[in-house]
């Protein structure tokens, strides 16, 4: 079954991948990260995510569209990335993502994946 991690940070941790004296502990982390998943096996995609001053948010209220610079959520912790894994269940994908750097400082959601969608029957 696949699974999504969606690996969130504080600002204070998206600051680090760019800092002279954080960035190589920073990314040192995550490498470390990436290899095991690597190496396991597991991995579908995943992608990192610029930092979220670059993020454009989009609602539609009452048919207007409503575009806001920024995070959709005023929240601590901003998402960061994300990983799609291929594991047995649930427990397995809940450890994984215990293994995440930013599991210690912040959060990782685990979500189930949909299955594709099929198209119907002409």
């Amino acid at each position: 079954m696949q699974y999504m991690l969606l690996l969130t940070e504080p600002e204070t941790e998206f600051a680090k991948r760019t800092h002279p004296e954080h960035a190589t502990e920073y990314w040192g982390g995550w490498r470390a990260f990436i290899d095991a998943i690597a190496q396991a096996g597991i991995i579908v995609n995943g992608d990192g995510l610029q930092g979220p001053h670059t993020a454009t948010t989009v609602r539609v209220r009452d048919g207007k569209r409503i575009v806001q610079d920024g995070p959709f959520a005023d929240t601590k912790e901003q998402l960061g990335g994300y990983f799609v894994i291929e594991v047995p269940d649930l427990d397995t994908a809940l450890e994984w993502a215990a293994r995440a750097p930013s599991a210690s400082y912040a959060s990782v959601e685990v979500r189930p994946v949909l299955p594709p969608m099929t198209p119907p029957a002409a």
